[in-house]
């Protein structure tokens, strides 16, 4: 039995995917605890900012919501949702700005649902929509994915597009006229996927450890190249230590032990 969780995993992995001089816009739940993790791990020169408007704050303790008051504790700056968004979109500013999003369902190129599952006019399940994940997946440099491995989310056709990735691949992006960004990454409780250079298709980076390449396949809804595998490498101690101790003791987002 490994000694991390795939909550644990998942984190450690997103963490590793931020950079020194990166500006993190990041939500609620995981993507906010990757974010501090980078920041306490390999990333100390990382900036999280919130569509609440907080910049920088020093995150003692993890926020609940993107509109807890934690996320202003210490701020370099307390502005507003208009100002945020605009941070975003700015050429200069939106350059240095790695986005981190869910939804519930992506497809080969990246794009993402999280608008309704089945006909739009009438679906079998509607969720709360875009959000800002259109505005970031649109203009932000880089996307990062969490996604749920299964089959219902991994489909070969959304059932409605919320969120642009690589649209329909190669330069069909930049056609559409998003100059910049698209997603770098999707990370799953099973497994991490990256997209070809070329063509924009999702292709199999690597297996979590004790997850075999086939069990990633028979939750997939569609194909993809696995000739680019690799081992990802499970989280260090100093990585588990400091995820636990110093982002979320109380273990409220990383769940149970």
């Amino acid at each position: 039995m490994a000694d991390f969780t795939l909550r644990e995993m998942m984190t450690v992995v997103a963490s590793r995917e931020i950079h020194d001089g990166d500006i993190v816009f990041c939500g609620t739940g995981i993507s906010m605890l990757a974010a501090m993790a980078a920041k306490h791990i390999s990333a100390p020169e990382s900036i999280i900012f919130f569509e609440t408007g907080a910049i920088d704050a020093q995150l003692e303790e993890v926020p609940m919501a993107v509109s807890d008051s934690r996320v202003m504790l210490g701020a370099a700056m307390h502005g507003s949702l208009s100002e945020a968004f605009a941070f975003m979109q700015n050429p200069n500013t939106g350059s240095k700005v790695v986005g981190i999003l869910g939804a519930a369902q992506c497809d080969l190129y990246g794009n993402l649902n999280s608008t309704v599952i089945g006909d739009y006019a009438n679906p079998d399940i509607r969720f709360p929509g875009s959000g800002g994940a259109c505005d970031v997946s649109s203009f932000v440099r880089r996307t990062i994915v969490f996604m749920q491995l299964e089959k219902r989310r991994f489909v070969p056709r959304l059932d409605y597009m919320t969120s642009p990735g690589w649209l329909k691949g190669y330069t069909s992006r930049t056609a559409a006229g998003l100059s910049q960004g698209g997603p770098s990454v999707v990370i799953t409780d099973k497994a991490v996927f990256r997209f070809d250079e070329i063509t924009r298709k999702m292709y199999l980076d690597g297996c979590f450890p004790d997850v075999s390449r086939q069990e990633v396949l028979d939750n997939m809804g569609f194909k993809v190249d696995v000739t680019r595998e690799k081992p990802v490498a499970p989280p260090h101690a100093c990585e588990l230590e400091i995820l636990r101790s110093r982002c979320d003791p109380q273990r409220l987002i990383l769940g149970p032990s």
